[in-house]
């Protein structure tokens, strides 16, 4: 889809057991931060069962206009229906970005919606940003585009993206990797309803959904205000055990690198980094992590990281505020051994 009016930006609103999914209110920060670059407004789309009053929440956060189509259509999630309205919505509307969450149903929708548009999508997006480029090839200038930023070939690299000459410009982000946080002053968040019977046809309710499984989380470790996380380097599955103690003692959710969880240390829940879990605790210890940029994408944004490896080289060091250097075999038992002796 070709157009280049300066229009608004658009964040699809996910929503989880009847809640805005956390994800989308990240995303309606960063969607307000970009507008102000832009000059433009904040736009929320909400599809789903028994919405009334979600405008209230979504203008906390930011959304200037929140559309909304409102149906039993739309709960639990379906692919075509919703992708029928969100592409209707948008070849209306025709907003200059569009925003969604790296969720199982982001992963499903946002692809269906740019193809169907022509429009592009860069995935798993760590940073947005607004800036200029230029066309290498044919000089063309090309201003205010959105930066897609995000790790590539395994991690090595850090790529920038730009689609300059397709609307909407697209993205989706994985959870915990912007911040949610209030507008310093509401926004309007004006209802619009959504004629959602004008883009719904009846080969896009074909598929019905006859039954729900759901299995609640046994670990989630993404809220946890302190995690101490496990690398290879902790030798063993035994010797993992260690981090598990750690944690046990200071109260926080154990963590781990692909590294770790490749090697049978720990389950794939507990993993951080671009393959895994994305989390901003309070304070993140590191034991046994060299810190390559895969595990540092999910992670360092924490407010304090301690890092104990037995290279004062290591990648992690560099982004640490503490960096400890011995082998996590001995300096873990010895933390454990003080902070005890310490706070009782």
């Amino acid at each position: 889809m070709r157009f280049f009016e300066m229009n608004n930006i658009f964040v699809y609103i996910e929503m989880e057991g009847g809640k805005v999914a956390d994800v989308s209110l990240e995303l309606l920060t960063k969607g307000r931060e970009l507008a102000a670059a832009l000059g433009v407004k904040t736009e929320a789309v909400a599809l789903g069962e028994s919405l009334d009053g979600i405008e209230k929440e979504l203008a906390r956060y930011g959304a200037d206009t929140v559309w909304v189509a409102d149906d039993k259509i739309f709960n639990p999630f379906r692919t075509l229906p919703h992708t029928a309205v969100m592409c209707g919505l948008i070849e209306q509307e025709k907003p200059q970005i569009a925003l969604f969450g790296a969720t199982p149903v982001g992963r499903d929708f946002a692809p269906r919606v740019s193809s169907a548009l022509h429009s592009g999508l860069t995935a798993d997006c760590t940073q947005l940003e607004i800036g200029d480029h230029k066309d290498a090839k044919t000089g063309r200038e090309y201003k205010d585009l959105l930066y897609q930023i995000r790790p590539a070939f395994g991690g090595n690299i850090i790529a920038t993206i730009v689609n300059p000459d397709h609307r909407p410009q697209m993205a989706t982000v994985r959870e915990g990797v912007m911040r949610k946080e209030y507008a310093a002053v509401p926004a309007a968040g004006e209802v619009k309803r959504i004629d959602w019977q004008r883009f719904v046809k009846d080969t896009d309710l074909a598929v019905r959904i006859i039954d729900r499984q759901i299995e609640e989380r046994r670990i989630d470790i993404k809220g946890a205000p302190i995690i101490v996380a496990g690398g290879y380097g902790m030798g063993s599955k035994e010797n993992f055990r260690l981090v598990h103690e750690l944690a046990d003692v200071l109260g926080a959710e154990v963590g781990a690198s692909r590294a770790a969880v490749d090697a049978g240390f720990t389950e794939h829940a507990r993993q951080v980094g671009q393959t895994g879990v994305t989390v901003r605790p309070k304070l993140y210890i590191a034991c046994g992590i060299s810190g390559q940029i895969q595990h540092t994408a999910g992670m360092d944004q924490s407010s304090m990281i301690i890092s104990i490896n037995t290279d004062p080289d290591a990648p992690i060091a560099r982004i640490a505020d503490y960096a400890i250097t011995g082998d996590v075999n001995e300096v873990i038992p010895k933390m454990i051994k003080y902070y005890k002796q310490n706070s009782k």
